[in-house]
């Protein structure tokens, strides 16, 4: 169903209320909405001069054809701003205060660590496209995977900002253990390594399953759109359709659609997750 103004929030409200766990499911609209908007041409403009006076505008860079140089460039300025800036974001700081003491999990497409770094509990929160915090082996020749700081610190310390190019070869990093090349740990092929991942979507599954047959699941997802359908979107449909006592409020400004096989569990709430937010306010 979809309400509008002041008969959504108090929906909201209420259905929060009755809802003795809470499920946060968040696509990239919530980052996006929280000031980490990919497609921002002005940020990108600020932070990577060089690539936008090559006529680039997007951090959705997978698959541009630039030189090793200019993309661990990228990269490092990239990572460094959306998955190491300092202190907690506003915006999930007020997502976590509206959730409360309420027994909570979180599953995210996500990859910039902002849950964890705003209050949520790390070893309750999903993301099963990867983190930024981590590289990984192209190849891959192992399963581990290495914390990313040390080398985006290195790539950093030798950053053109005005070309955008990395002006020491020796600064470009490569797989401690094999030599080759190494990525972000971010799901994009069929080499990603889920490995660090697993344990947290079993504990979640756990979770889900283990509930008392009496408990009311709200399931309040954020920002997630066609983008990858398959990791937060359909998942949170199929969580509701399979719990009795489960409750979808979808908040999404473009894609605000629930299944109508839902009915009156799912609430539509077009708005991005900032206007939504003000809305619950007092």
């Amino acid at each position: 169903m979809q309400l509008e103004g002041r008969v959504t929030a108090e929906t909201v409200r209420r259905w929060l209320e009755e809802a003795d766990r809470v499920l946060v499911a968040a696509g990239a609209g919530l980052s996006a909405a929280a000031g980490y908007d990919y497609d921002d041409a002005e940020r990108f403009r600020e932070l990577l001069p060089g690539l936008h006076r090559l006529g680039l505008r997007s951090r959705y860079l997978f698959g541009a054809p630039l030189p090793k140089d200019m993309m661990w460039g990228y990269w490092a300025v990239h990572i460094d701003d959306i998955r190491y800036s300092p202190g907690p974001n506003p915006l999930y700081r007020r997502l976590r205060t509206l959730v409360g003491e309420r027994d909570h999990w979180v599953v995210t497409s996500n990859v910039d660590a902002l849950f964890a770094r705003s209050g949520f509990a790390a070893d309750r929160v999903f993301t099963p496209q990867g983190d930024y915090g981590r590289l990984q082996c192209t190849v891959p020749c192992t399963p581990e995977t290495w914390p990313s700081k040390p080398f985006l610190d290195r790539i950093l310390a030798a950053y053109d900002r005005e070309t955008g190019r990395v002006t020491d070869p020796r600064a470009l990093p490569r797989c401690p253990n094999c030599g080759a090349d190494v990525f972000p740990n971010v799901r994009v092929g069929p080499e990603f390594v889920d490995r660090d991942h697993l344990p947290a979507g079993r504990r979640l599954v756990r979770w889900l399953e283990d509930a008392p047959t009496d408990s009311t699941l709200l399931v309040l997802e954020l920002g997630a759109g066609f983008n990858t359908p398959g990791v937060i979107r359909l998942p949170m449909e199929d969580v509701v359709r399979r719990t009795p006592r489960a409750r979808l409020v979808r908040i999404n400004p473009r894609h605000p659609d629930v299944p109508a096989d839902l009915g009156e569990r799912a609430l539509s709430v077009p708005l991005g997750a900032d206007r939504f937010l003000d809305r619950l306010e007092p």
